[in-house]
């Protein structure tokens, strides 16, 4: 299984990444505000879509109350780009290529798929508080409904 696990009150790996506008946003940077960040297998594909759309619909409430939001996918910029186009995306895409920031997550790794074991990016979110903290840690979370569960756990109107 995935060794390096996050729990609630770990110090969240930092990371710098590229994003689909080819800007790059780095988690240090967003100190003194709570951040979200999800990891998701793929852009463009139907649970991928449909959780940052329920993401994106949910962004300014989310940041009215002091939270941004990151979504990070294996995809190329490029692709993200296509990405927030197609499906009218407000949400920050940040590209993790190599999954390196995936791996320090415990967000790629063996799953099982279909009754399979295969080896990817196990759809993930973090809240990270204002001091770069684990706050809240969900491995294996659905795409649907996930970010009215995420709103109800930490205590949004939804």
């Amino acid at each position: 299984m995935t060794e390096n696990r996050l729990s609630s009150g770990d110090t969240a790996p930092d990371f710098t990444l590229p994003t689909d506008t080819g800007a790059s946003v780095s988690l240090s940077d967003l100190r003194g505000r709570k951040v979200i960040v999800y990891f998701y297998p793929a852009a463009m594909t139907p649970g991928c879509t449909k959780q940052a759309c329920d993401f994106s619909d949910s962004l300014s409430s989310l940041e009215s109350s002091g939270y941004t939001v990151l979504g990070i996918s294996p995809d190329k910029p490029e692709k993200l780009a296509k990405f927030r186009e197609k499906d009218g995306l407000t949400i920050a895409l940040l590209s993790d290529a190599d999954r390196s920031v995936m791996k320090a997550y415990g967000a790629f790794g063996e799953k099982k798929m279909y009754g399979r074991v295969t080896e990817g990016v196990i759809r993930s979110t973090f809240v990270v508080d204002e001091d770069g903290m684990v706050e809240v840690a969900q491995y294996n979370v659905k795409a649907t409904g996930h970010v009215a569960k995420l709103r109800k756990d930490l205590g949004l109107a939804s």
